[in-house]
């Protein structure tokens, strides 16, 4: 079968189905897209590194064996079929035939089973693949995962950032793949674009690779990526027209302008993967009154959520009830929002034992954030408990790792957060409140010290579960027992926004933003 004719077939099974905006028109070759973006990548090898940084040149330079679609239904992509076996334990993949590295040496299936290992090792996120006990390769163009138990998120895991197919031929010369000369520069990849420059703190510049394994794909020439991390000087050259996209925009005051010009499409499509939350996180551990539940349900209903969602967020953003993002099917939204009520409030501090004194205080806490965006969260909050009692003292901290240091270590009362769901529960949700993950110095797992056995259970039975309605009962009931354990205040989604020059055709806008891979975005006219 030829490149041609299997690229025509691979085509007509994704067509729109593709995580793209729709567009009437026929998409135009050519051109260079001016793209922005906040942070400096540490490196571009998605495999053992984490983060919207990397993951947006990473999608570029490495393709996954799938993607997905804005309705959460995966699609093929460097594998151009999948299939469980009938006990659930093992995934076979069939990867397209003719699909080459940057160097032209052929992908194989020897190179999955190498990346899969790579990532194991490597990657942050080690519930992805840690069920994944082998990799057999029959031939060049199958794998087959071997799992220990079943594993529901597999199929998220294998597409966009998460699973980059490497080259074993390059990464498996002896050298630490997390320090390797090639994670930044002479990137041999497998995606539609090939680097051409990385420097650091100014541009990455990447160009169509031209054997890509779809024929006739990507449409773009280049894409350059603009490192400008001042969020007015990103809205400026929006507007101005020097860029032609920006992605996880969350700077309110600059969506709100930049959607009053009629050059611009601005949206908050395609965040629903990466499911950003903020909460307020409270230090359970603590052998002050956050250990008590009572205080913890008190300080929900004294804050005005309304506020925060209307004045803070300026209407920018989605009410978030539970730790699983409302853009998953996973979500429930029947569980006690803790809508404002001082009477309630008062009443359950008085039931814990925390009487007001002649000052009419009860007790004092500190909070904390690392965040600038998180700083009126946090001023909110000092003022909404004071009038139930609560004196708070707001801890600011000039950069991240201070921070991180504080929280990781539980050396915290109450901090503002925002921590991404990473499109299935087992990646990105299970960490924050599992017994297990309580790991001090390790920022992002549990580091409020939660713990309940039966969350324990059912976040082993979903982790396992194949069947999604049985699976989405379990995590009903998981949410149900966080909203009355309460070990974080789950507030809103983080405003994150896409921003595109109506010149930009086919904008990312499925689940994965800007990790997604760019081969079918296009620009209308050079």
């Amino acid at each position: 079968m030829t490149k041609h004719f299997k690229s025509l077939m691979l085509a007509t099974a994704l067509g729109t189905a593709f995580a793209f905006s729709a567009q009437a028109e026929e998409p135009v070759r050519g051109g260079t897209l001016i793209h922005a973006m906040a942070q400096t990548p540490r490196h571009l090898n998605p495999a053992v590194q984490s983060g919207i940084a990397t993951g947006a040149p990473g999608a570029q330079l490495f393709a996954a064996p799938l993607r997905y679609d804005e309705d959460w239904t995966p699609q093929p992509y460097l594998a151009e079929s999948w299939e469980w076996s009938d006990d659930g334990l093992s995934m076979t993949l069939k990867l397209v035939e003719d699909a080459v590295f940057h160097d032209g040496e052929p992908i194989k299936s020897s190179d999955v089973a190498f990346s899969v290992k790579t990532i194991q090792e490597n990657h942050p996120f080690k519930t992805m693949f840690g069920v994944v006990t082998s990799v057999d390769t029959p031939d060049e163009h199958t794998a087959v995962l071997n799992l220990s138990q079943p594993h529901p998120a597999l199929l998220l895991a294998m597409s966009s950032q998460l699973m980059p197919i490497i080259p074993e031929h390059v990464y498996g010369d002896g050298q630490d793949p997390k320090t390797h000369p090639q994670n930044s520069e002479n990137v041999v990849g497998s995606g539609p674009f090939k680097l051409v420059e990385f420097t650091r703190d100014q541009n990455i510049v990447l160009e169509r690779f031209d054997d890509f394994f779809i024929e006739g794909r990507p449409y773009l020439d280049r894409i350059v990526y603009r490192i400008i991390k001042d969020a007015s000087s990103r809205a400026i050259g929006a507007e101005n027209g020097e860029l032609h996209m920006l992605t996880f925009e969350n700077t309110v005051r600059n969506i709100a302008r930049m959607k009053e010009n009629e050059n611009l499409t601005v949206t908050d499509e395609g965040y629903a993967a990466i499911g950003p939350i903020n909460w307020l996180a409270f230090n359970t551990g603590s052998d002050g009154p956050l250990a008590d539940v009572k205080v913890r349900q008190a300080i929900a209903y004294a804050i005005d959520k309304e506020f925060i969602l209307k004045a803070i967020m300026q209407g920018l953003s989605q009410e978030a009830k539970t730790g699983i993002h409302p853009g998953s099917p996973l979500y429930d939204d029947t569980v006690n929002a803790y809508e404002l009520d001082l009477d309630k409030a008062n009443a359950l501090l008085d039931e814990a034992g925390y009487e007001r004194g002649s000052d009419g205080t009860r007790f004092s806490l500190t909070i904390d954030h690392g965040n600038p965006t998180t700083k009126p969260q946090a001023e909110f909050t000092k003022a909404s408990l004071s009038k139930v009692g609560i004196d708070v003292t707001v801890n600011s901290f000039v950069d991240f790792p201070t921070w991180a240091q504080k929280i990781s270590n539980h050396n915290f009362d109450m901090t503002w957060d925002t921590v991404f769901n990473w499109g299935d529960p087992v990646i990105g949700v299970h960490r924050t409140y599992s017994s297990d993950n309580i790991k001090p110095g390790v920022i992002w797992s549990n580091t409020q010290q939660y713990s309940n056995p039966r969350v324990d259970e059912l976040m082993d039975q979903a982790g396992q579960e194949i069947d999604p309605d049985k699976r989405a009962a379990l995590y009903k009931e998981f949410q149900q027992i966080l909203a009355e354990d309460l070990p974080v205040y789950w507030t809103n989604t983080l405003p994150y926004h896409t921003v595109y020059s109506n010149k930009v055709g086919n904008a990312p806008l499925g689940i994965w933003a800007s990790s997604s891979p760019y081969d079918l975005v296009y620009l209308k006219e050079e």
